[in-house]
């Protein structure tokens, strides 16, 4: 009788484990999208910056003509 609760026990305890494990795993992951999110908003402002100074560059070097 004490082998098969023992293993009833160690069966809960692991499932238990993983449980922990996958909340981790959730929290992470949900980590991981806000920073992909934040960089992706950085880089599109970057983009917008860049494209804004090359117009306002080419103007400038129309207006030299």
């Amino acid at each position: 009788m004490f082998w098969p609760m023992l293993a009833i026990a160690l069966g809960f305890l692991g499932i238990a484990v993983l449980g922990v494990l996958a909340v981790k795993v959730f929290i992470e992951a949900q980590r991981l999208g806000r920073q992909v999110t934040r960089t992706t908003q950085r880089i599109n402002r970057a983009a917008e910056d860049l494209e804004r100074a090359a117009t306002d560059l080419a103007a400038t070097g129309e207006a030299l003509r």
